[in-house]
């Protein structure tokens, strides 16, 4: 992928300084972040790295991990509820009154 379709794709969903605050703030709150007492080490492919980096504006490693580690701890999963769901609902049931 050249350069700057890479960048045109980035700039479509890039998260903003204030969304990504939330997403550190809620984790806090939710008492996820705290005392950095874990030191975590790999390997990871460079061009996902400055991928992360390029579309999160986040430079520096550590704050990206913490960010990535934060997005994921607070994941919604409306769409697995949604669909366990599935079925719960008489097929009779008059949903227009």
């Amino acid at each position: 992928m050249s350069s700057s379709r890479r960048e045109t794709n980035l700039d479509v969903d890039q998260p903003t300084p204030d969304r990504r605050a939330g997403t550190i703030s809620a984790a806090r709150d939710r008492g996820l972040i705290g005392a950095k007492d874990k030191m975590v080490g790999g390997r990871v492919p460079s061009a996902l790295l400055e991928a992360a980096k390029d579309r999160s504006g986040i430079q520096s490693d550590s704050e990206l991990l913490l960010y990535a580690l934060s997005k994921v701890a607070l994941e919604d999963d409306f769409s697995s509820r949604l669909l366990a769901l599935k079925g719960k609902v008489s097929k009779d049931i008059a949903l227009d009154v």
